[in-house]
């Protein structure tokens, strides 16, 4: 299985939101025909020893994870080339698997058992995984036990954002979080509410 390694700036200061990529156009081109790598981020100490190492699986990526840099300008070697950055804050954090934190490693079978834990997502079609991946990033970032419709739909413009060729958001995120239910990741309470199951 491929992997691409990026490595930190030392220090121990937390991970930054944006990561410096490469070729937009590339990279979105890779999400679309499902060729991302694994990504491996790490980060080092000033005595050069791991402090942190993080692994986000290559079908945890999509486009609204990707944000498209300004162009080069036109007096620069790559005049008009555009680069890209992956948003780990729009990566859910299901899918920034600790392997190293703070200097200790986690045990393998702690990671293999993460890893296991999403592999369900992987199946879904490119397309619904992109809004599968939002909607569960919008669910982490409630951190709430139990969760309700209406605390997914305050997200509506934020996901009408990401996704702007989608008319009916309310609806997307309705199917979304039956997705989610189907996978293991929430339990149907009823009454639109629903529980965190993992």
């Amino acid at each position: 299985m491929c992997s691409l390694v990026y490595q930190l700036k030392s220090g121990k200061t937390a991970l930054k939101n944006r990561i410096v990529d490469a070729g937009y156009d590339a990279m979105i081109r890779a999400i679309r025909s499902e060729q991302v790598p694994n990504l491996f981020l790490l980060r080092y100490s000033p005595s050069w020893s791991v402090d942190t190492l993080l692994l986000v699986p290559s079908f945890f990526f999509s486009e609204s994870a990707i944000e498209k840099r300004t162009p080069l300008s036109p007096n620069a070697r790559r005049a008009h080339w555009v680069g890209c950055n992956i948003l780990l804050n729009k990566i859910p954090v299901d899918g920034r698997i600790a392997v190293v934190s703070n200097g200790v490693a986690a045990r393998p079978s702690q990671v293999r058992a993460e890893y296991e834990r999403i592999q369900p997502l992987r199946a879904l079609n490119r397309e619904v995984r992109g809004w599968t991946l939002d909607v569960l990033n919008v669910l982490r970032n409630l951190r709430k036990p139990e969760i309700s419709l209406m605390d997914v739909y305050a997200f509506e413009q934020s996901l009408q954002e990401m996704h702007p060729h989608n008319k009916n958001v309310r609806a997307k995120i309705r199917q979304q979080l039956q997705i989610l239910r189907d996978l293991g990741f929430l339990g149907f309470e009823g009454g639109g509410r629903y529980r965190v199951l993992r």
